[in-house]
């Protein structure tokens, strides 16, 4: 097994990969972006190799008024150890492309994934270390609150919307993983004859387009006396007339009514090709969210919805028409709610 040679288009894969981990040195690895009204063009702060950059200065302002221990790359270990990581990680797979031994390229994997999870955890606890060990003396205190930041995805603190997201290091980092596990793939099931033709390169995009496409885009449920409307800053009290916008990053925005949903999407805050589905609260079922695609929606000013929108949504032509008799109005479409 030892002496088991891998393919040329396999060692090229490894050598391309290990050129793309020293590009890592030069580009941010990681990034969390802030939203919040005060800050109309967002807040970033970019997590590299070696340092920290963007925003840091004005988030480290911020984070003095919660309690929240200032950002210095200086106070980071990792910073000092993970360019000397990420040389090794590279120069090892440059030498299983030069060596071309198939048991190596297994051990680098096993190592490369090691590595990713433990450089994961470590950032998990780097974020809730600097989210709950907050300062008791601070300006802002939220009895029962925390500000860990998501591992990955979106998380609501306080007034702001936060993004955790990898940056084009990050994303080097996944494709080189996706690709190193494209490669034991096709090599494993070569040395099994079950598939002496498998294309390696498609192996590794299919499994790069899975990664990059599962980001969690379903709906959120509406708390109603929890949840503030995203337009208006209402608390949403009328569980009747809820609606939704799940953004392509898996951001979900709330609002109270049909009026402020609309409202929201005509001042572009977010804009249609960053949409992924909109939602609407079922009007007879109001637990169930109904995509705007399947929606049917009745005007009525007996409705009193609570930004006088006066539209509710349900789920069939049916549905609506029982309701008529004790809503009078009129049938109206998702695009003439728009006009």
């Amino acid at each position: 097994m030892k002496n088991i040679r891998i393919t040329t288009e396999v060692r090229a894969l490894l050598l391309v990969c290990g050129l793309g981990l020293i590009a890592v040195l030069f580009t941010p690895i990681w990034r969390i972006d802030l939203d919040a009204p005060q800050y109309p063009e967002g807040l970033q702060m970019f997590i590299h190799a070696n340092k920290l950059s963007g925003n840091v200065d004005i988030i480290n302002g911020l984070n003095h008024y919660i309690g929240m221990k200032t950002l210095h790359a200086e106070d980071f270990v990792e910073f000092k150890v993970l360019p000397g990581i990420i040389i090794f990680y590279a120069l090892l797979f440059l030498a299983v492309a030069y060596f071309a031994r198939r048991k190596w390229m297994y051990v680098l994997f096993a190592l490369f994934v090691g590595f990713g999870a433990l450089a994961m955890v470590d950032f998990w606890r780097w974020e809730y270390d600097y989210g709950h060990n907050l300062n008791p003396d601070a300006a802002i205190i939220v009895p029962g609150m925390a500000y860990q930041p998501p591992l990955i995805g979106f998380k609501q603190l306080l007034n702001f919307g936060a993004y955790s997201i990898p940056a084009t290091g990050g994303f080097i980092f996944i494709a080189v993983g996706v690709i190193l596990l494209g490669c034991v793939i096709y090599e494993w099931k070569k040395g099994k004859r079950l598939a002496t033709k498998t294309n390696v390169m498609a192996v590794s995009a299919g499994l790069f387009f899975l990664l990059i496409t599962s980001c969690n885009t379903e709906p959120l449920p509406i708390r109603i006396g929890k949840d503030n409307c995203d337009f208006c800053k209402m608390t949403i009290s009328d569980n009747r007339f809820g609606a939704e916008i799940v953004t392509k990053k898996g951001k979900t925005y709330k609002f109270d009514d049909e009026h402020c949903i609309v409202g929201f999407i005509n001042a572009k805050t977010v804009t249609q090709p960053e949409i992924h589905a909109v939602y609407f609260t079922n009007f007879l079922h109001p637990h169930d969210l109904i995509k705007v695609e399947d929606a049917v929606f009745l005007q009525s000013p007996s409705l009193k919805s609570p930004m006088n929108g006066n539209i509710a949504a349900f789920s069939n032509e049916d549905s609506l028409i029982n309701a008529l008799p004790k809503f009078r109005g009129n049938k109206i479409s998702w695009e003439d709610m728009q006009k």
